[in-house]
């Protein structure tokens, strides 16, 4: 791939020992500000179908008598 004309100019001011530009870029620069969206139904469902369930039997198992 090709580098585009402003990366060019970038790297170039750091090769002159010039102050490279990204070093001001803000923090929100880097972050993915997409939209999140909810769940679809089938989702929802497909989750709570594949998350293990547990019997009382695996849950009494779980506590102990510490005398």
């Amino acid at each position: 791939m090709a580098i585009s004309q402003a990366k060019k100019a970038r790297m170039k001011r750091v090769r002159e020992g010039k102050l490279d530009p990204a070093i001001h870029r803000s923090a929100f620069a880097m972050l993915d500000l997409r939209t999140k969206r909810t769940k679809t139904k089938q989702e929802k469902l497909n989750q709570k179908k594949y998350k293990p369930s547990y019997s009382n039997a695996e849950q009494d198992s779980l506590y102990f008598l510490f005398i």
